[in-house]
């Protein structure tokens, strides 16, 4: 009851965006008996709790309680563990990852710097005495082992708590062995450093070092007695860390225990992804650094060589993909590719998809099928606007899986399914288990639920038909007439808004009910359209404040907006669009919030600005027609100048300070009145509750002195 008091914001906050005791991060056993999965207690609890479902009865049970394990003491975080939530964007405690065996028999994670294991039918869950902290528990297919980092080593130890050993130890403080650098982690979707072979007696072991990556540090200018953080950030133009690839026994580091892989590094410097099944031998995917040009290696186990299963090129770039490149169980390689302007699933010689799917990760590969989440394609995009379903693929053709509007995604295994689902008209999301396409149960959700309903309505504006969702004040007359227009965008690569789901537009109906119109806009450069639709931003940003000026207009003749009143709202590249949107385009925009913007992207990391904009060294003159420090609005009469605040954490080691403080510098120096609200102790994410609640406040407090609408 308690909840119902609270102020959306709080209430936003405090269950951290309604994430909080909502099921997670499930695996389905390969018998088809259990569901292993992730879940607080309660929508306000952040301790994550292991939990199985047994299908056969029904019953789910705890199989690891963090505070039971911890003893009511307090969760210790080392550094690197906050690096890595922090990459993976990780607000909640207690296990927030883990891992299983080939039989899905005993779970591993780690929990306040210790490796912990679960027996998933029946066993108590127990610490095992291994030196710390630990990062990244895994259990070898046999369930035999656990291996682990600590200090920069890997570690193996039995699953009894026996023979612990190093099975690589670091050369110095800038070396690391198991676990993935900055790059890999925060844009390629490779959290991982570290593969065990199907047999159990090998593993894949990443050896990073950081030593020619430049340093920066990260500081808090409101504790002045402590130390600035230390961070080999890799920016745009500069040195990346060094990553090479070793076998390694399960014995230990030994003479003759370790073979390097060797593949030509200097001219693909990025392992992208690995894969180590039993349906083939190890397999790479590893990039040229313009990601313009990649290979899929299969690694000879014995002498360490390469061979080329498949090459790709594009004159733009390449994307990576959730689930591939895999072996199918017939040795044939599964991958997504981009042909014939369209994102097809490819395996073996094949491709199993055309057009009519856009497709965006491969979820399982069966043995007569493979299962992916996919948007509809182009042509038929208008039709399903934010929605993105699950698809079994196979030589005889394409069937949805999902049903309904909304956005789907899957695990599976052998006969079992976990169908993810969330819809616009309810809030959360639902987790239903299919036995053979039928439903078997239901993953009981904890989460709060919603002190405001999102009434969202999704379409398309412009001649681009560019995907948009509009948000209306509840209970909106006509005869109240038109209303202030807000901006919600991300608006750039790899980020998606406009999605067919309750939860996702609630901060914006939120605003919408201050008085707003909402409108989210995905132009180009987003995902879920085409590979065209994507690439399209390729060396211009612009070109996305530019969509959403079509929206903007196309959306005024259908829906009661104000354009005498219009501002845009948004966080990291949503901010840096933001940001823009006043500096060029004052004629349109009349105030705007930029948080954590990127300003100019020399300080932005290697892979997704050499991506979208090359190489600095060789195209200046790109990167100085994409950054806000150069822009020519700065110029302006400060009568022109349009009100922006800046907001940004001091802590936030993605999108660094400077970021905001250089683009305060140059307007100040040009004589554009601005505001700047430094958060301190806060980082790319607002987990913290006061934070996140009176952030919002302030927005609107801004937006409503900014448009005039001070009396409303």
């Amino acid at each position: 009851m308690t909840s119902q008091k609270l102020s959306f914001p709080r209430q936003y906050a405090r269950t951290q965006r309604f994430t909080l005791g909502a099921p997670r991060a499930f695996t389905v056993s390969p018998d088809g008996t259990r569901v292993i999965f992730l879940r607080s207690a309660s929508g306000t609890d952040r301790t994550n709790l292991l939990w199985v479902l047994d299908l056969s009865t029904g019953e789910e049970r705890i199989a690891a309680d963090p505070e039971a394990l911890l003893r009511g003491s307090a969760e210790r975080l080392s550094p690197q563990e906050r690096a890595r939530r922090e990459r993976s964007r990780e607000g909640s405690g207690g296990v927030v990852g883990y891992a299983v065996d080939a039989a899905a028999e005993l779970a591993a994670f780690a929990l306040s710097g210790k490796v912990y294991v679960a027996g998933l039918r029946a066993g108590a869950a127990r610490a095992l005495p291994v030196p710390g902290p630990v990062i990244d528990p895994r259990p070898s297919p046999d369930g035999r082992h656990i291996a682990y980092v600590a200090r920069g080593a890997l570690r193996v130890v039995g699953a009894d708590g026996d023979g612990d050993r190093a099975v690589a130890e670091p050369e110095d403080a800038h070396v690391s062995y198991g676990l993935a650098e900055f790059v890999a982690a925060e844009e390629m979707q490779r959290s991982r450093g570290f593969w065990w072979s199907p047999d159990s007696d090998r593993l894949l072991v990443a050896r990073v070092d950081d030593s020619a990556v430049q340093r920066w540090w990260i500081a808090d200018p409101a504790q002045p007695g402590r130390k600035p953080a230390e961070a080999a950030y890799p920016a745009a133009g500069t040195a990346n860390a060094e990553v090479r690839l070793f076998l390694m026994d399960v014995e230990g580091d030994r003479e003759g225990a370790r073979t390097e892989v060797v593949w030509d590094r200097a001219r693909y410097p990025y392992l992208a992804a690995v894969h180590w099944s039993s349906a083939g031998a190890p397999l790479l995917l590893v990039q040229a650094r313009d990601q313009r040009s990649q290979l899929h290696l299969a690694v000879d186990t014995e002498k360490g060589t390469t061979r080329t299963v498949h090459a790709d090129e594009d004159e733009v770039w390449l994307d990576l993909f959730p689930g591939v490149p895999e072996w199918a169980p017939d040795g044939r390689l599964v991958r997504i590719a981009d042909e014939g302007g369209a994102r097809v699933l490819a395996v073996g010689d094949r491709l199993l998809t055309g057009a009519q799917l856009h497709v965006q990760a491969v979820l399982d590969i069966g043995e007569s099928d493979v299962l992916v989440a996919a948007t509809a394609g182009e042509e038929a995009a208008a039709a399903e606007t934010g929605e993105s379903h699950v698809y079994r693929v196979n030589e005889l053709g394409v069937e949805r899986v999902s049903e309904g509007v909304g956005v789907h995604t899957a695990v599976r295994s052998g006969g079992v399914t976990v169908l993810v689902s969330a819809c616009p008209e309810r809030p959360g999301r639902s987790a239903l288990i299919l036995r053979d396409g039928e439903p078997a149960a239901t993953v009981v959700t904890y989460a709060e639920e919603p002190v405001l309903s999102a009434h969202v309505q999704l379409t398309e504006g412009g001649a681009r038909r560019i995907p948009c969702a509009v948000l209306l004040p509840t209970g909106y007359k006509e005869s109240e007439g038109p209303l202030p227009v807000l901006m919600d965008p991300y608006g750039g690569p790899h980020g998606r808004r406009v999605v067919a789901a309750h939860n996702a537009h609630l901060t914006s109906q939120w605003f919408a009910d201050q008085g707003f119109a909402v409108v989210v806009a995905d132009g180009r450069g987003a995902p879920g359209r085409s590979p065209g639709w994507e690439k399209a931003v390729k060396g211009n940003f612009p070109l996305t404040l530019d969509d959403q000026i079509e929206a903007l207009h196309a959306l005024a003749l259908r829906f009661p907006l104000d354009l005498t009143k219009v501002a845009m709202r948004g966080w990291s590249y949503g901010g840096y669009l933001s940001a823009l949107a006043v500096l060029r385009r004052p004629d349109v925009f009349h105030a705007a919030i930029a948080g954590a913007p990127v300003t100019d992207w020399r300080l932005y990391d290697t892979h997704y600005t050499e991506r979208c904009l090359g190489d600095p060294a060789e195209r200046p003159e790109i990167y100085a027609r994409n950054s806000l420090l150069t822009d020519e609005g700065l110029s302006e009469p400060a009568g022109q100048a349009r009100p922006l605040m800046i907001v940004h954490g001091l802590g936030d080691d993605n999108v660094v300070v400077a970021h905001s403080l250089r683009l305060s510098s140059a307007l100040l120096s040009a004589g554009r009145p601005h505001e700047v609200l430094p958060l301190s102790g806060v980082t790319h994410m607002t987990p913290q509750e006061q934070v996140a609640e009176n952030l919002l406040l302030l927005q609107v407090d801004f937006l409503r002195r900014s448009l005039g609408l001070s009396g409303a």
